[in-house]
């Protein structure tokens, strides 16, 4: 099919962290703000991460403290080593939470997810993801995908048959296994080579070479 025109967007109000304002939407999305976190309640989190970090410190350095006593055993200094370990996740865990939120990342279900202003090719957008230590985003569920539809932009998503005609996969390399095309899509259209997927409320196959907004995803595991 004919690709869509990419056109400038009016900045993204935010009611939640920096999810679009889905008011001029249709009443009937019954998925309207479906998991999207207010920024108290986001911050919430974070406070509560960062107090079980802080008793985690606490334990850590009692544990210390025993282990180097007389009375060391291979038990504690199991439990060091986890206590060591599950510390030092936690941190990066938050130090890496609380920069995608200075950054202007839309957080939603587990994964940040970032909008781009300007339009590259799937390839460049692509690039881009992965510079930002993410990649163009997978869609799993019908909640995600009623959520990216509310940015209101046409966007690249990390689908492609580049490999193999016919054969769809996500970036991950995974097959895909529900999709949401737009009737009569993908069609290669007018004969053109149409292997890269761009989206607005559903899917589009069109030449990977053509110049589109794009989503990345960051999986988090808070």
């Amino acid at each position: 099919m004919a690709n869509f025109i990419p056109q400038e967007q009016p900045e993204i109000t935010m009611d939640y962290v920096n999810i679009p304002n889905s008011s001029a939407r249709s009443s009937s999305d019954d998925s309207r703000g479906t998991a999207a976190v207010p920024v108290r309640r986001l911050y919430r989190v974070v406070g509560v991460s960062f107090g079980l970090l802080f008793i985690l410190q606490a334990a850590l350095n009692i544990s210390l403290r025993l282990y180097s006593s007389d009375s060391k055993t291979p038990d504690t200094e199991a439990s060091c080593t986890n206590l060591i370990q599950e510390t030092a996740k936690l941190k990066r865990e938050l130090t890496d939470f609380d920069y995608y939120l200075q950054q202007g990342w839309v957080y939603f279900r587990h994964s940040f997810y970032f909008v781009s202003t300007t339009t590259k090719s799937w390839q460049d957008s692509r690039d881009d993801c992965l510079q930002r230590g993410a990649d163009l985003v997978i869609i799993n569920s019908k909640e995600e995908q009623n959520f990216i539809g509310k940015f209101g932009r046409v966007l690249w998503i990390g689908l492609t048959e580049r490999e193999a005609m016919g054969i769809w996969k996500w970036v991950d390399g995974t097959p895909l296994t529900e999709s949401y095309w737009k009737p009569g899509e993908p069609n290669d259209f007018l004969g053109n080579t149409e292997d890269c997927v761009e989206m607005e409320d559903s899917w589009n196959d069109i030449p990977c070479k053509n110049q589109n907004f794009w989503i990345c995803e960051k999986m988090m595991s808070l």
